[in-house]
């Protein structure tokens, strides 16, 4: 076998879609050799059932159009494959205005897209990244940062990893990422990260010391509470009058204040006091803002 061919094969190899990634020896040889837990990924075959689930949850992520992550998407379904299989069986085409999600306060990445891509190769192919982030109210940081993975939640784009610069797991807001310097200087995902280290036991994503809350809510919307699973630590308590109480512990006072305040005014905060206060002290502000208005 020629040089020539081995080159060949590898190319072959990775534009069929497997990580295979070279990295220089001190002695100037290269090695090739696929990305850290490859061997555990599935085939990539999809039952026509999987194909509609897959379908599904892509009307869920409207927020991603004008991103590389949407042109992915995109490719998948071209054409589209529960079309195509509807025709073989000479059923109706499928409706594609029943497939979509409406989002409220959603994220726009079109301006992002280079952003967007370089981030997806970092994540990959596990390079070691230069990020320049302006975290809201505060003066623009410098990370040096591994990728470890990105999360899509409450519409909106996550990028978590390890920072070495606080020597610790962080989540970044990819809305305020100003840029992204791509190095080819590789690392390992630690075989024990899973995407819950970065959240703990938070009610959202803001990782603080979880709170022991106990909140009720009145017959009113009991019913939206009781169909949802707010946190896996929560346990419902239904009363006489049908309202009910949450207990949960969680962390992200923000993330549950704002929550609770979506419930206005059919909730009462009843534990822990600090919450409790800080809660009645967030509607006086807001009382009193609206009567100065007046």
């Amino acid at each position: 076998m020629t040089r020539r061919t081995v080159y060949r094969d590898l190319e072959a190899i990775g534009e069929a879609g497997y990580p295979l990634v070279p990295e220089r020896q001190g002695d100037g040889r290269v090695v090739y050799r696929f990305l850290t837990g490859f061997k555990n990924l599935p085939p990539i075959t999809f039952s026509l059932q999987e194909l509609m689930t897959l379908y599904l949850c892509r009307g869920q992520l409207g927020f991603l159009q004008g991103t590389p992550f949407q042109e992915d998407l995109d490719a998948i379904f071209r054409p589209d494959p529960l079309e195509f299989a509807a025709a073989q069986r000479g059923a109706p085409r499928t409706d594609r205005r029943g497939g979509g999600a409406a989002f409220p306060g959603v994220h726009d990445y079109r301006a992002m897209h280079d952003i967007l891509a370089t981030l997806r190769e970092a994540v990959l192919f596990q390079y070691r990244i230069r990020l320049h982030y302006t975290p809201a109210r505060r003066e623009p940081e410098t990370y040096l940062f591994d990728p470890y993975t990105l999360l899509f939640t409450q519409g909106a784009l996550y990028l978590g990893g390890y920072a070495h610069n606080r020597k610790a797991l962080r989540l970044f807001l990819v809305d305020r990422v100003q840029k992204v310097e791509l190095s080819k200087e590789r690392f390992e995902v630690p075989e024990d990260f899973s995407p819950e280290q970065l959240t703990g036991g938070a009610f959202g994503l803001v990782n603080e010391p979880p709170l022991a809350i106990r909140v009720r809510f009145t017959a009113d919307v009991a019913h939206l509470v009781a169909e949802r699973i707010w946190h896996p630590s929560q346990r419902r308590e239904v009363h006489a009058d049908g309202s009910v109480t949450l207990t949960l512990e969680a962390g992200g006072r923000t993330e549950i204040l704002a929550w609770l305040y979506a419930f206005i005014p059919h909730v009462e905060v009843l534990e822990p006091p600090e919450l409790r206060e800080t809660f009645v002290a967030g509607l006086q502000t807001a009382l009193a803002r609206h009567r100065r208005d007046c």
